[in-house]
This record gives C-alpha cells, sequence and structure tokens, in this order.
C-alpha cells in the first residue's frame, strides 16, 4: 500500500500536519561539479572521452569543459565551484604542455591544496609531476618506455598489461608516464605496469586528493578501432571508474 496514503487513512488532520511538517520532503544530495580541461594542451577527443568516464561513474558528478575558449574559464573563481578537476591526455612534447598550463598552476595548486581533487590521465599525469608540472605528487615521473624491463618501446599507441589492485589487466597505452615516488612517500599505488613500476596512483596532497594513471582508462572503441588495437579483457571502464571513485571519495555525490 502507497506509505503516504495509508497515513492520510490512520492519522488525524492535525497529526498529519504535525508530521508533514516535520519531516517534509527528503533533500536530495548536491552532486559533484567536475572540470575537464579541453585546450592546446589536450589531445583531439581526450576531453571528450575524459568527460564521458566521469558522466559514467558511479558519483555522475556534472562535467563542465574548462580552458582558453570555453564557456568555462581556468580560474581560480571556476575551481572555487568545482570539486573534481580533470587535466586528459595530450600530445607527446610534456614541456609544450606545460607551456598551456603554466598560468593556471598557481590556483590549481592551492585549490588542490584546499580540497580539491585532481585526475591526471596520461598527459595529465605527467603534468602532476614537477619536471615540469603542477608539482602535485610525492615524487615525479617519467616515461615509462625508457624505464628499465619495459615490455613497450616506442611511442607508438599499443595495449599494455597493469596489475590492478593485484588483478593483470590491459589499458590502451600511448607513451604514458610510471611515477616516480619519493622515500617515504604517502601514496597508495593502484596499478603496476608489468615491470613492478606504478601505473596508476592515488596520493594526498594537502587537504586534497591526486588521483594520476599512465594509460589511458578512458579509452572508448574508437580509439581501439582507429589503431587497429585489441584489448583482450574487452573494452571496459571499470579501472577508469575505480580512479574516479578513488579520488572523490568523501567528494558530494
Amino acid at each position: 500500500m502507497d506509505r503516504r496514503r495509508l497515513l492520510s487513512l490512520t492519522l488525524p488532520a492535525v497529526g498529519l500536519t504535525t508530521v508533514q511538517a516535520a519531516c517534509g520532503r527528503p533533500r536530495p544530495h548536491p552532486r559533484a561539479r567536475a572540470l575537464v580541461y579541453r585546450g592546446p594542451a589536450a589531445c583531439e577527443g581526450c576531453s571528450e572521452a575524459v568527460a564521458a568516464l566521469l558522466r559514467t561513474a558511479r558519483s555522475r558528478p556534472r562535467v563542465q569543459y574548462c580552458g582558453p575558449g570555453e564557456e568555462v574559464p581556468l580560474t581560480a573563481s571556476a575551481l572555487a565551484k568545482a570539486d573534481v578537476y580533470a587535466q586528459p591526455g595530450g600530445g607527446d612534447d610534456v614541456k609544450a604542455a606545460w607551456r598551456e598550463v603554466r598560468p593556471f598552476a598557481g590556483p590549481l595548486r592551492h585549490w588542490v591544496r584546499g580540497g580539491g581533487r585532481y585526475l591526471g590521465f596520461c598527459m595529465g599525469g605527467y603534468l602532476a609531476g614537477r619536471s615540469p608540472g603542477f608539482g602535485l605528487l610525492p615524487g615525479d615521473t617519467d616515461a615509462y618506455i625508457a624505464s628499465r624491463g619495459a615490455s613497450v618501446h616506442t611511442s607508438a599507441d599499443t595495449v599494455v598489461p597493469v596489475r590492478w589492485r593485484g588483478r593483470r589487466r590491459h589499458m590502451y597505452f600511448q607513451d604514458g608516464p610510471y611515477f616516480r615516488l619519493a622515500d617515504k612517500a604517502t601514496a597508495s599505488v593502484i596499478a603496476t605496469y608489468d615491470n613492478g613500476l606504478p601505473a596508476a596512483l592515488l596520493a594526498p596532497f594537502g587537504k586534497g586528493q591526486v588521483a594520476v594513471v599512465g594509460p589511458h582508462p578512458e579509452a572508448d572503441a574508437t580509439w581501439y578501432a582507429d589503431q587497429e588495437l585489441t584489448n583482450p579483457d574487452g573494452i571496459r571502464f571499470d579501472l577508469g571508474h575505480d580512479l574516479v571513485a578513488s579520488a572523490m571519495a568523501d567528494a558530494p555525490s
């Protein structure tokens, strides 16, 4: 039986009014707000893929693009209204990407330190480091393809094996970073490459959180088709959703 109808049948009018006034309607929790960079430091289609990943995450944040030429500029005031900022993949020149985003480095660092959440994918992972970059990590980044024991040694698009939370998986990859942690760094390694180096991690920065990944958990079917690649696990987004959930723990949802 309908609960509201049952109350109206069993309670006196005055009592019903009192109950309704005291309880009222449930207040919905505010949805998290996400800003996704779109501009010269991002590659074609990369910002859109990250936005799609965020929109299908369990927290279902409201997503807006920010950056040069976008309706929302990347400024301190825009960040102040957001819960998460995502830096997507870019080209193959970290220094060139850094020149594009460097003007926003100060406000972004201040926002993350105060409780914001940074998501970095591939180039966004490189830019979370400090040589060059935003300096958000307890350490730095370097190219996986140049690391000892790497199974990939070219910048061509490919699929690499990783261990994500201890389970073997495969991910789209294009010259992404690994993460070099400082001694006694406070960080949680979420995934490693096949040579044991960190491929994804979560680290605090002040009151905020930084989640970065070298491969591309946001890659959709078009990415694989364009490069004639196949993922042995199928095209799935659970790893990306896991990364998002880790970064946004305790955020509005």
